[in-house]
């Protein structure tokens, strides 16, 4: 089976958030499963000066946005044994960030990512690798499927190709205003609530979510709260109508690159079997953001994009009240995001200097610090619809406290309900008060040694590794493929 793998953003090459980490492993375990995959990204700034090979091979592309052709060229890449293809435009994607700045989205991201996706079909026509499956993620690239039935219906390269849209969070949709139509080089008729109008906008996920074969969400309690209005940011209607083809795979973790038995980032290495380095972990992790060095006093940290979806609002709301939480707690947040947070959370790191830092930035080598040196892993999130550091954090022995949604819901075992089983703590109302109580729940076990010892063991030999989610991507594909080829 081929596949073609399109994301915005892809790790090794480039990243902000978890998208980047699934789409880069993912393939890596296709391959090893026998699957002929490759993936294709923007060549966004920074990426040139990576250790990767460029090869410039002229495949040269042209592609219609409104009455211009914009012409890029598709740069070829590879890391770890996949191939990548680059898209390489400067003047769309060399710039400081991918999407957005602090202060707000690029005004031309309609323009920026109609051109990608249709840079994708046109890579296809180029570089002569026709996959079976067409893999999109997000909004950034859900056009594809719309352009393959509208734009590109007739063309017979394309007439085989199979769609699979995966959701990674149904709260970025791609919305932009009317006056964009004429970017899409499709006619008015498209522009219906049956289609890609959204209350009076064009809807980029929208469109991918109506003319996909097969979609999915990352985990399977996300593929159902999506359908309901709470959590379906108002397109749970569509997506109930395509609830037959709607599925949910919880995403796996790339065990070669987060292993704390071999972590190059890490002062000492250490295992389920040998917990002995992980103390010096947490003193270098309270050395380099200036807290106090003490073994004792409970660490709780934070990795992630500091927005209200991430519960930001009530982190900050609680902050206070939670650092006095048993006779005091140290608590770490790494991340960047709305400007709003990176302000109130620096003056707290201000008003609080002995308990709670912030480093408001992107730092791999500090991320898995964190993951090891911290006691406790703190996810309040809004909604999640996978989340990886709680899976990280089971794997580094550092116990997830989530919120209840999602694949939150999914993933973490409630250590307080199921003791033999349980692999970190969940509360579910999304208040000051339930947050405050999950924390002196599992506060009041970290101080039983021989239970919180037991909670480590078995959140580190938790399983969630990408073979699992890799087999049930390659059942999907299967799927896309027969209901394309289906009248």
């Amino acid at each position: 089976m081929k596949v073609l793998i399109a994301s915005p953003e892809l790790y090794p090459f480039v990243k902000t958030g978890g998208l980047a980490d699934v789409t880069g492993a993912l393939p890596k375990t296709l391959i090893k499963l026998g699957a002929e995959v490759k993936v294709i990204l923007p060549k966004h700034k920074g990426i040139e000066e990576l250790d990767f090979p460029m090869h410039y091979r002229n495949y040269r592309i042209a592609c219609q946005v409104s009455q211009a052709y914009v012409d890029a060229e598709i740069v070829e890449s590879e890391y770890d044994g996949v191939t990548a293809y680059l898209v390489e435009k400067d003047e769309y994607y060399y710039r400081d960030y991918l999407y957005s700045t602090p202060d707000g989205d690029y005004l031309d991201n309609a323009e920026r990512f109609i051109f990608f996706s249709k840079s994708i079909l046109e890579a296809i026509r180029v570089t002569g690798f026709v996959p079976d499956v067409l893999h999109c993620n997000d909004w950034e690239t859900a056009l594809v499927p719309f352009f393959l039935k509208t734009q590109y219906k007739n063309d017979p390269l394309f007439k085989d190709v199979a769609t699979l849209l995966t959701i990674h969070n149904l709260g970025y949709q791609g919305l932009f205003w009317h006056h964009d139509m004429h970017l899409l080089n499709v006619g008015w008729e498209y522009f219906t609530p049956d289609y890609i109008e959204f209350f009076g906008k064009i809807n980029f996920l929208k469109a991918g979510i109506v003319f996909s074969d097969v979609l999915n969400t990352v985990s399977k309690h996300y593929s159902k709260e999506i359908q309901t209005p709470e959590f379906g940011h108002g397109l749970d209607g569509i997506l109930r109508t395509r609830k037959n083809d709607l599925y949910g795979i919880v995403n796996g973790i790339d065990y070669e690159e987060w292993n704390p038995e071999k972590d190059r980032f890490l002062p000492g290495q250490y295992s389920a079997q040998d917990m002995s380095n992980k103390p010096l972990c947490k003193k270098a992790l309270q050395e380099i953001f200036s807290l106090p060095v003490n073994q004792d006093i409970p660490l709780l940290a934070t990795i992630s994009r500091l927005a209200d979806q991430k519960g930001f609002d009530l982190l900050y709301s609680s902050l206070e009240e939670m650092l006095a939480l048993n006779g005091g707690l140290q608590y770490i947040v790494l991340g960047t995001g709305d400007r709003k947070y990176h302000d109130l959370f620096t003056d707290m790191a201000k008003k609080f200097p002995k308990s709670f830092a912030i480093k408001i930035a992107y730092d791999n080598g500090l991320a898995h610090l964190i993951e090891a040196g911290a006691d406790m892993f703190l996810m309040p999130s809004r909604y999640e619809p996978c989340g990886l550091n709680q899976l990280y954090s089971l794997r580094y022995g550092t116990v997830p406290i989530v919120r209840g949604v999602g694949g939150l819901e999914d993933t973490i075992t409630d250590f307080t309900v199921m003791p033999t089983e349980g692999t970190g703590f969940k509360f579910y109302d999304y208040s000051e008060t339930s947050l405050l109580d999950v924390i002196e729940r599992a506060l009041r076990v970290y101080r039983t040694k021989e239970d919180w010892e037991r909670l480590i063991r078995q959140c580190m030999t938790a399983d969630f590794s990408w073979e699992r989610s890799a087999r049930e991507y390659m059942n999907l594909y299967k799927k896309a493929i027969e209901k394309h080829e289906s009248p």
